[in-house]
């Protein structure tokens, strides 16, 4: 598959300041050599810029990177260099959310843990719409369009030659809460199950029913996101009613919430029920929907 520009930078970067610092170098001798201000030093280490092609071979010198990685890391730099689809909407959302669609874009392997609202890489149009109406929403009107566009071109990994693994594990009150009404719902249970059946090998969902004696964390979504590449740790993103935060799982900063939330999905997907068991509330849920409506 293409590799997506924003993991493709997260790669670069990550690899250039673990061999700095495997080597002890300081930023100051690297901007130093560079003739670069720290400021701008401190945007490449952070992702917000990228080293022009003759300062990079400087820099893999200065790091003593063998030929064979010096390829990479400058492949890693040209795919860098490209613009992903996220990257219209600058002035729709924020940096950090872009960063996710950028770097869930070019996931290998997506976990999904949501509560009580449908997974968005699994929501209809018109349930992706309601949600933005509802009287909870935020969304402005003049923003809806846009903001169902980038969900939908979101789910456009679920199919296609470098298709994503999804698993996911929901709460049964997302099969039961009406958003947008009967109708709504009862349409989206029909997208729901009609994706699980479309794609058996990649959409793994698994419902944790109202029966459950097992609790986690209730109103809760994060993702757990893992990379081809084995060089990329996991990511994570766990989002709240108001912004969402990401996380990445790095041992030698003794960061554990991403470890904490794979704990957690781990323990919902061992309190839902299985594959087919949950294909078959899921579609018991909407025959229930359909006799309503």
């Amino acid at each position: 598959m293409a590799l997506s520009p924003a993991v493709a930078l997260w790669e670069l970067a990550l690899r250039l300041r673990q061999r700095r610092l495997e080597l002890g170098i300081g930023a100051a001798s690297i901007t130093k050599a560079l003739e670069v201000s720290p400021a701008y030093w401190s945007h490449i280490e952070n992702e917000r810029n990228l080293l022009p092609k003759g300062k990079l071979e400087q820099l893999l010198d200065i790091l003593e990177i063998d030929d064979t990685e010096q390829n990479e890391l400058m492949e890693l730099r040209e795919a860098a260099r490209g613009r992903g689809w996220w990257t219209k909407y600058t002035t729709l959302f924020g940096d950090l959310l872009l960063r996710y669609y950028g770097l869930e874009s070019g996931a290998q392997t997506i976990r999904t843990y949501e509560s009580v609202l449908m997974p968005g890489l699994l929501q209809g149009e018109e349930y992706i719409r309601a949600l933005m109406v509802s009287p909870v929403a935020t969304v402005p009107a003049v923003e809806v369009d846009q903001r169902v566009e980038v969900r939908l071109r979101r789910q456009e990994r679920l199919a296609g030659a470098d298709r994503v693994q999804l698993t996911v594990v929901i709460g049964e009150a997302a099969l039961t809460q009406q958003i947008g009404g009967p109708g709504v719902l009862y349409r989206q249970l029909c997208y729901l199950a009609e994706a699980i059946r479309t794609h058996p090998d990649n959409v793994d969902l698994r419902v944790i029913p109202f029966v459950s004696t097992g609790t986690i964390l209730a109103g809760s979504t994060f993702h757990l996101l893992d990379f081809e590449s084995p060089r990329l740790p996991t990511l994570a993103w766990h989002e709240s009613a108001v912004f969402g935060e990401l996380y990445v799982d790095d041992v030698d900063k003794k960061e554990t919430r991403v470890r904490d939330l794979r704990f957690l999905y781990e323990r919902a997907r061992s309190l839902a029920l299985g594959r087919d068991e949950s294909l078959d509330l899921i579609e018991s849920s909407a025959a229930r929907l359909k006799s309503l409506l």
